[in-house]
């Protein structure tokens, strides 16, 4: 089915107007409580404004209709986006294009012209956060205090900004692994003593001060590398200034597998005890990690993204058991930017037997984080123009400025204080695409397709379901029974079921 170039939703509950899409739609959700295991279904209603592909369901020949995200709500054109930059290195774009090594020489050629009078503006380089091996890069940084770096990195976002005519500027964390910052009271634990800290020229990582200057500048801000950049301090500032911070740690190959497959091996009764995951890789991320401190931000990361899978089935764990996890990447420099992963994968069976998974993958490891980093930052755009409020509270809102949506490209997503923290991938798309389907009023996809498991499935409404004993087709034997079933239950030819008179 060829996807839908315009999409309008034709209901009273939905409202189109030049600037803005604006749907009444209802939110219900279930609050479960401990106390005797009472469950309480609390329900929320609330109007929504506008600010890949999603299933709109199935047409009238039972065929799923997709359509890409941007018909269900207006989203930036990326040919419409412009980019901008710091690095520790003064190549151009060209120059690191080759000396990646990343891309084919032919489409190297191709690029060079466009890429050449790109240039990099100087960064932070703080020795001691990243590997020793980085330091024959870094011959483009910013001088000064932490505090003169701090506000360099705010001039150049209001430059690039005016010269570029932007009306919104979103910074990514694109850079080196750092190693973690250690959250101390006084120094980095609220948004006052992290700006003192700054002013003071005490212990901040470079990412963390590109953090704060995104936020104080109003831009929002995405960690795509595993180290705590977002320290407690740089969200409550975030908090303060209402600005957008999403992270950690883009998640495109080995990690993204796992989001899937302990979610399969676990939603399948199988008690997944041992994870094994090797990596080795040859590009400088590779390079940067093989320094004890900066793969330990990396295994942190890799390690979380099983946590919320296994304590979603008390049934196959007890309290504070979780499986054998261990993650480990070697720097190989001949292998490139080609990345090989090893993942084992062991469950416990009935009866004492064990099933084990082994998978081998290689993919180029840029090539896969580079679509993630486009896919954020269209997606927080669009975040920056949803609001809604309720029945209770009536003034408009914006998403909390933790923005948990952008969970499915991270590994480590940041959630708000108390809220879930969800790694499962498919919950995590079901989460982004469930929301859009409410900016244009439409219910959340539920993948019951109940209209196709009912007798008579011609009905208008559908009232409340009373379940009877089912009856059984034998394999290979076409018995008819009350229901119409007859053949057997690999797919081979069934009589068609007799037309039920409706009442």
């Amino acid at each position: 089915m060829e996807a839908a170039t315009e999409f309008v939703v034709e209901s009273p509950d939905v409202v189109y107007s030049p600037e803005t899409i604006e749907a009444q739609y209802e939110y219900r959700t279930t609050s479960v409580s401990r106390e005797g295991g009472v469950l309480k279904e609390a329900n929320y209603y609330g109007s929504l404004t506008q600010a890949g592909t999603v299933s709109l369901g199935l047409d009238a020949e039972g065929k799923e209709v997709f359509v890409p995200f941007s018909s269900l709500l207006p989203m930036v054109a990326p040919d419409d986006l412009v980019f901008d930059g710091w690095d520790i290195s003064s190549l151009n774009l060209a120059e690191a294009m080759r000396r990646a090594q990343v891309l084919d020489w032919g489409l190297q050629e191709q690029l060079w012209p466009h890429m050449e009078a790109m240039r990099p503006r100087p960064s932070v380089y703080i020795p001691e956060f990243i590997a020793a091996n980085q330091s024959a890069r870094a011959d483009n940084v910013i001088p000064g205090t932490r505090a003169q770096q701090l506000e360099q990195i705010r001039r150049d976002i209001r430059d690039f900004r005016f010269s570029a005519g932007l009306d919104k500027v979103i910074v990514l964390w694109t850079a080196n692994t750092e190693r973690f910052c250690e959250v101390i009271p006084g120094l980095n634990d609220t948004a006052e003593n992290l700006l003192r800290t700054i002013q003071l020229g005490l212990e901040v990582s470079p990412s963390t001060l590109f953090a704060v200057a995104s936020i104080l500048e109003g831009c929002a801000f995405l960690n795509g590398s595993p180290q705590n950049t977002l320290v407690p301090g740089a969200l409550e500032l975030a908090w303060q200034r209402r600005v957008f911070v999403g992270g950690d740690d883009f998640k495109s190959g080995q990690t993204k597998v796992k989001s899937v497959l302990v979610d399969f091996l676990i939603g399948s009764g199988l008690k997944t005890m041992s994870i094994v995951s090797y990596n080795h890789l040859g590009n400088n991320d590779g390079q940067n990690l093989s320094a004890p401190p900066q793969f330990r931000s990396k295994e942190v990361s890799k390690s979380s993204v099983v946590d919320d899978m296994v304590h979603s089935n008390p049934v196959l764990y007890s309290p504070g058991e979780q499986p054998d996890h261990c993650v480990v990447i070697k720097y190989v420099p001949y292998v490139g930017d080609s990345k090989r992963a090893l993942d084992e994968y062991t469950s416990e069976l009935m009866l004492g037997g064990t099933n084990t998974l082994v998978l081998h993958n290689t993919c180029e490891d840029s090539l896969l984080a580079a679509p993630i980093m486009l896919d954020l930052a269209l997606l927080t755009e669009l975040c920056q123009r949803v609001s809604f409020c309720t029945d209770v509270d009536p003034d408009p809102q914006s998403f909390h400025p933790v923005l948990s949506l952008l969970g499915f490209l991270f590994k480590a997503p940041l959630a708000p204080p108390g809220s879930p923290v969800v790694n499962a991938l498919f919950r995590q798309r079901s989460c982004i695409e469930n929301i859009l389907r409410a900016c244009v009023g439409l219910p959340p996809q539920n993948h019951m397709l109940l209209e196709h498991k009912m007798e008579r499935p011609g009905l208008k409404r559908v009232g409340p379901l009373a379940t009877t004993s089912p009856v059984l087709c034998k394999k290979g034997s076409a018995p008819t029974a009350p229901n119409g079933c007859t053949g057997d239950a690999n797919g081979h030819s069934q009589a068609e079921a007799p037309q039920m008179p409706t009442t």
